[in-house]
Parts: structure tokens; C-alpha cells; sequence
């Protein structure tokens, strides 16, 4: 199947990751990914959250928060402030966006300090949610090395680095990376976040009309981990480590996802 743009279908959209695009935050980003365009930013402030002093747990926390400009869609998205309230999707997505960094990050090197992301949409075609967590994994890096080099922290916290992104299935075929076209007529639409190590974070999938099998699940997820090695290209490429580099391989073998999960009876 021909897709819109043309791309084979196990290929990224155009990735772009821009490192300190702001001035004020300890790490930000914007990452493009093909006409999607996210805003990623950074900043750690004193104190953790009330809940936490009230049972005594130590460390610190990280959180986030996730919003689109009005003018990121094709029609005008009014601003969540002005209806008073976050939609249940803006709230299902900042918190994956937080529990996804709070899995690789050692709460107990923050201190009794918080760590905020601010993921905010400037331009939306599609995958908006992979986009914020894959560009956050960058602005936290920076971030960090800030906060170590001005003796604020005293160890690195992060473990290693986060991407997600987008699968699905359309008239039988797996296409990686949707834009917002492909994403609202296919068959089957899934969200994998993964650990550079290739561990991961959460599987989101969902068949629209077309339930999916077994095996196609195991080539869809063997598929996104192919994209996610390109994504930690870009990554790295971001923070300074040059050209983004060739997917090594990684270090669950590609066509091994799909038996872990049949060895846990999923």
C-alpha cells in the first residue's frame, strides 16, 4: 500500500531535534516529526508533592504536563483553561509522560526536590504523545548534565534514555510512524515506549474494527523497535554525540518481543 507521503512502510517521518530552544528551562527541546512539532521543556523546583511529605516517602518526583496550542489543529482547539477543565485525553497523556521518565530516573538523587515536564503542541499531525516523550527524554539529559555541572545534583539520575512511537495496521499492513490521516482510518493504532536497553514502558494498542492476531501484534512491536532504534540516533545525535547514528542492535533481538510476551501467557 502506497502511503501519503510516500515513505515505505517501516520508515520514520522527517526527524528533527533542536537542543536548548529556550532560554529559561534547565533542558528544552523542539523535536519535529514530520508536521508534528513539540515544545519540550524542563524545570526543577524545591519540594515534592504533598502527598508524598504526608506518607513519609523519600525522594523526589517527576511530573508532567502535556497541552496543545489552540492553533496546532486543523480547527481551532480551544484552550483547556478557558473550558476549565483537562479532557480525560490530555490527562491520560501527561501521565504516561510521567510514569514513563519516573521508570528510568532515580527519584532518590533528586532530593527532596521535583522535576516538571512541560510537553505543549505547536503543530499536530499525528503522534503528538510519541513525539513529547522522545523529545523529554532529551531536555531531561540536558537538564541533569546542568544540574550535576552546578553542583545542584549530585549524581546523573537518569538511566538511560526513553522513545516512543506510533504503529498500526491498514488493509492488513503495518505502517510505522503515522501522520494524523493514517492515524484516524486505521484498522489498528498502538503507542510502544521503550527503554534505549530495549526494555518496555507500556504498550497502548487498540483495534478500531479489525481485530489484530497474535502474530501481528509481534510484527507490529518488531517493527516500532526498528523506529525506536532510529529515534535514540536522533537522540544522541541531539546531545552532542554527532550524526545520528546506525541502529545498533538491539538488545532484545527483533522477532524475540512477541515470544517474551507468549513466555508471560499475555
Amino acid at each position: 500500500m502506497e502511503r501519503i507521503d510516500g515513505r515505505p512502510y517501516n520508515y520514520l517521518r522527517k526527524v528533527k531535534i533542536t537542543p536548548n530552544y529556550l532560554a529559561h528551562p534547565a533542558g528544552s527541546v523542539l523535536i519535529e516529526m514530520g508536521g508534528t512539532k513539540v515544545v519540550c521543556s524542563v524545570t526543577f523546583e524545591q519540594g515534592v508533592p504533598g502527598w508524598m511529605r504526608a506518607q513519609g516517602v523519600s525522594g523526589g518526583w517527576v511530573t508532567s504536563e502535556y497541552g496543545m496550542l489552540p492553533a496546532s489543529t486543523q480547527a481551532r482547539n480551544q484552550r483547556e483553561a478557558t473550558r476549565g477543565k483537562q479532557s480525560g485525553r490530555t490527562m491520560e497523556i501527561q501521565r504516561l509522560i510521567g510514569r514513563s521518565f519516573r521508570s528510568v530516573i532515580d527519584l532518590k538523587a533528586l532530593g527532596t526536590n521535583t522535576v516538571y515536564i512541560d510537553c505543549d503542541v505547536i503543530d499536530a499531525d499525528g503522534g503528538t504523545r510519541c513525539a513529547s516523550i522522545t523529545g523529554a527524554s532529551v531536555a531531561l539529559q540536558l537538564a541533569f548534565r546542568k544540574l550535576v555541572a552546578q553542583k545542584v545534583l549530585h549524581h546523573f539520575p537518569m538511566r538511560e534514555n526513553v522513545a516512543a512511537v506510533s504503529v498500526g495496521m491498514k488493509n492488513g499492513e503495518i505502517l510505522l510512524d503515522l501522520c494524523y490521516e493514517e492515524d484516524s482510518s486505521a484498522d489498528v493504532d498502538m503507542n510502544v515506549i521503550m527503554t534505549e536497553s530495549g526494555k518496555i514502558i507500556e504498550v497502548q494498542g487498540t483495534a478500531e474494527e479489525v481485530p489484530f492476531s497474535r502474530g501481528e501484534l509481534n510484527k507490529m512491536l518488531d517493527t516500532a523497535q526498528t523506529g525506536l532504534e532510529r529515534l535514540f540516533g536522533f537522540q544522541h545525535a541531539a546531545l552532542g554525540g554527532g550524526e545520528p547514528r546506525k541502529p545498533r542492535e538491539p538488545q532484545v533481538p527483533l522477532g524475540n518481543i512477541g515470544a517474551a510476551l507468549e513466555s508471560l501467557n499475555l
